[in-house]
């Protein structure tokens, strides 16, 4: 009787866990996002979750949780039930300068969640308001160091932020920091004149530019940029070496079940190989890549230690 039980028991339990699977998803799967409607992370996040709520027949729905670097919202999704109901859509800031830039943080970058998909990089441009003086890097760097304390920046991710300190110490100028909540508000700001200039994702910057309301000085890569075209380099104009490219990803809540990320991970791969999703992820400055899971968790590690090192270069305290 107890042999019959026991595989009476296995029997049921072959069932019901495929008939779970199976049921994934049931109802919509949210995506959170650490910045403001109009970020390069949002609309990567938008773009993406178009195609995996189709695929996967449920409603995507985005929603934006900017502030603190991006903690607030890696810190919900962290402590959200790993059902797969709920998803980080984030960058290096919350899985690799933070762990650099802030003493404490209230979630583990590698130990609260589940690895997804890589969903692609993105350079960054250095524009400044019409009214600074300048129409090169090169006369940028002769004006801070002509006007001491008089310019001021920007930020609103380590990203952002870390790219403008490398820049002030491998050029030897001093520029004001000004934090925001999200890069969108500070370009705002920027327009407005309340800022000088800053450095941030092409997906934020270049419509501005195209506007006419920012000049465009530089690009953040080592090489030219396909997704700034004619946007000379900012290491080409008087900054040797200089080179910072910010990324995207996908995490879920630790402890979800491995299946479920799984199916989460083929949609994204999926969705970051089709080719309308490519042409509005390249419109918008992002160049389009996907991983496996292993490999986001192995890249995350090498990042943070990349990112490490770039803090320290540019002498900045963590907060």
């Amino acid at each position: 009787m107890r042999i019959l039980s026991s595989l009476v028991l296995l029997a049921a339990t072959a069932i019901a866990l495929p008939a779970l699977g199976q049921s994934y998803p049931n109802k919509p799967i949210k995506f959170i996002v650490p910045f403001a409607a109009g970020s390069a992370t949002d609309t990567v996040a938008r773009v993406v979750g178009d195609y995996v709520g189709k695929d996967l027949k449920q409603n995507v729905v985005v929603e934006n949780a900017a502030g603190g670097n991006g903690v607030i919202a890696a810190q919900k999704v962290a402590q959200a039930a790993p059902d797969g109901y709920t998803l980080l859509i984030s960058t290096n800031t919350t899985h690799a300068a933070n762990q650099s830039m802030l003493k404490k943080l209230p979630y583990d970058a590698v130990k609260d969640f589940e690895t997804v998909s890589m969903l692609g990089t993105i350079p960054m441009a250095l524009v400044v308001n019409p009214s600074i003086p300048v129409n090169s890097v090169a006369e940028l760097i002769a004006y801070a160091k002509a006007n001491p304390n008089k310019l001021s920046f920007g930020a609103g991710s380590s990203s952002s932020r870390i790219s403008v300190e490398m820049f002030k110490t491998m050029t030897g100028t001093d520029i004001l920091h000004v934090p925001y909540k999200s890069n969108p508000q500070a370009v705002t700001d920027l327009i407005g004149g309340q800022l000088s200039l800053m450095i941030a994702d092409v997906s934020t910057t270049l419509p501005q530019v195209a506007a006419g309301k920012v000049k465009a000085l530089g690009v953040s890569t080592k090489g030219p940029s396909p997704v700034a075209p004619g946007l000379p380099t900012i290491a080409s104009q008087g900054v040797p070496g200089y080179e910072i490219t910010a990324w995207f990803a996908a995490w879920l809540p630790a402890k979800t079940d491995t299946a479920i990320a799984d199916t989460l991970q083929k949609s994204m791969a999926a969705a970051v190989a089709d080719k309308d999703v490519q042409a509005r992820l390249l419109a918008a400055g992002v160049e389009p890549q996907s991983s496996s899971r292993k490999q986001l968790a192995d890249f995350v590690v090498s990042e943070t230690e990349k990112w490490a090192k770039a803090v320290k270069a540019a002498g900045i305290e963590p907060e």
